[in-house]
């Protein structure tokens, strides 16, 4: 291989280090609910209704000259931003009273505002509060169905402690990846859901891969310790694991710096994402068998060479 981010023959303690890393997770997790719950997240217009318009003017655009015109509309919390280059603009309106026909309304409202201009309305996206119900609930029930199927795949494939690890892994990252929305007051909208779905897929991979290679060391060495098997498991997919997440983070990082306003918050949350996906798939996911008592006789029996015994060895 060319390029190797970890050396052969690592040896890390990843077992010692759970003692360090299960207070972080646990904090953090805490810290994560806490703030949804006492401060909330900052619901975007696909939740909350309202109205998304962007437009492309003839030339730089001066915010503060839209902001304080639309402000003379009394539309309510207006949010003028630019993305991409200085004459590209995304307005938002939030929810107006009056139902759909008053969001609607608030379009050809707002194209008074740019009469006699060179503006392009390139976007223009109004959901309405039944939509908006609508859309939260269904994004609830994708999140909840992903992590009720990975508690069966798992648990089909490996064994019980293996499945409610890969949930708890995989839940810590949901929740502290919610944080990040909470303490950053970043845009929460369909995207983001997009975004913790993907997470949730890349943590799981991560995890599995882990996972099988433990799965095939508890075979191979019957005799070992969990703990040196299970650090011996990580270590020897740890140049994959890392090299996966630093290849997958220079894509993200790219489209975070270079992708506009616009994808801006959902970039960031899948950076966030991989990092801390990264870091539970190595320091979680294989301390929770530890803390779930896996049986190291629930595997087939090999001996410490990884030759198959014979059945009479089996059953001496």
């Amino acid at each position: 291989m060319l390029l190797r981010l970890v050396p052969d023959n690592t040896n890390i303690r990843f077992m010692w280090l759970r003692k360090l890393s299960f207070p972080v997770s646990i904090v953090l997790v805490l810290a994560s609910l806490a703030g949804f719950f006492l401060i909330g997240l900052n619901y975007g217009i696909d939740f909350k209704g309202g109205t998304i318009i962007e437009i492309k003017t003839d030339g730089p655009a001066d915010i503060g000259a839209i902001r304080s015109q639309l402000s003379s509309l009394n539309l309510g919390d207006v949010q003028v931003q630019e993305f991409g280059g200085s004459d590209d603009i995304l307005i938002r309106v939030e929810e107006q009273p009056g139902g759909e026909l008053a969001q609607q309304s608030v379009v050809s409202r707002v194209r008074t505002i740019f009469e006699g201009q060179n503006v392009d309305f390139r976007r223009v996206e109004v959901v309405g509060p039944r939509v908006s119900s609508e859309l939260a609930r269904a994004g609830a029930i994708a999140v909840g169905a992903s992590l009720l199927a990975i508690l069966f795949y798992i648990w089909f494939r490996f064994e019980w402690q293996f499945a409610v690890g890969a949930i708890l892994t995989t839940a810590n990252d949901v929740v502290i990846t919610i944080g990040l929305f909470v303490l950053l007051h970043l845009d929460f909208s369909l995207s983001s859901i997009a975004a913790v779905l993907t997470i949730i897929g890349y943590s799981l991979n991560d995890t599995v891969v882990i996972y099988d290679r433990i799965r095939e060391n508890l075979r191979k060495y019957k005799k070992r310790p969990l703990t040196e098997l299970l650090d011996m498991s990580i270590n020897e997919t740890l140049s994959r694991t890392t090299m996966t997440s630093v290849t997958t983070l220079l894509a993200l990082i790219a489209l975070y710096v270079f992708g506009g306003e616009v994808i801006r918050s959902f970039t960031l949350a899948m950076i966030f994402g991989i990092v801390i996906g990264t870091y539970s798939s190595i320091f979680l996911a294989a301390p929770f068998l530890i803390l779930f008592n896996l049986r190291e006789d629930a595997m087939t029996p090999k001996d410490d060479d990884g030759d198959k015994k014979t059945d009479a060895e089996a059953t001496a």
